[in-house]
């Protein structure tokens, strides 16, 4: 019950930062591929160029859970919030076993038929900037046996890594088809990554043909 509040909390301040957004920064937000959306145990896998997607995420699952630094647990009132809601917390210092612990940790959060949340890159990756994934996505499919949803963001134009600078305009959301468990590791690597990136790439020239004078953004970013 404490985890279900506490994530209600969460989908709370993520739904009135959209609205601050819009009335405040002309920051609008479409979603699309909404049936494509399951519930129960899930890997969402989510292109990640800006702070926006870590709170729209959970407005659209039911009990969720991000990987974050285990020492984010230790600050105050956020990290209560972290331990309540029942994060996955992970020791970075930890190395080469930081893999098997986070597949330990996210097999006992199936049993509890919840949604996993990851960016495969690891980090903010600015729009339109080369793709770095990480092959850990395909150890915890493997491992998991539990269907992935890619998820394609165009944030990165509007809100960007390191900025607090927000443009107005309107960030859209894409949820993907969903990618079946029992592919190879390594089929399942290229054609997440090959999801993600496409309709990624997809939205910001979208973005571009409306506005133009984003373009600038997109080239500095691949340069």
């Amino acid at each position: 019950m404490r985890r279900q509040v506490s994530q209600e909390l969460g989908r709370t301040w993520g739904r009135t930062s959209l609205w601050l957004l819009d009335k405040i920064c002309d920051l609008k937000i479409e979603r699309r591929g909404l049936e494509h959306i399951q519930q129960g145990s899930l890997i969402v896998a989510a292109k990640h160029q800006s702070m926006w997607e870590t709170f729209v995420l959970p407005i659209h699952f039911s009990d969720f859970s991000y990987i974050l630094k285990h020492e984010l647990v230790w600050l105050p009132f956020f990290g209560w919030y972290l331990l309540a809601a029942q994060q996955i917390a992970i020791d970075r210092a930890k190395g080469s076993k930081l893999l098997p612990q986070l597949i330990e940790k996210a097999k006992k959060l199936f049993t509890q038929n919840r949604q996993l949340f990851i960016f495969p890159e690891g980090t903010r990756r600015p729009a339109g900037a080369p793709p770095h994934y990480k092959i850990g996505i395909a150890s915890l499919y493997e491992s998991t046996s539990v269907p992935v949803i890619p998820v394609a963001v165009n944030s990165g134009l509007f809100w960007p890594k390191r900025s607090f600078l927000i443009r107005p305009g309107t960030i859209v959301i894409e949820f993907l088809p969903v990618i079946a468990p029992g592919k190879p590791p390594r089929e399942f690597f290229k054609e997440l990554q090959n999801a993600i990136e496409q309709a990624s790439d997809r939205l910001i020239e979208e973005a571009l043909i409306k506005d133009p004078s984003l373009k600038k953004i997109v080239q500095n970013n691949r340069s």
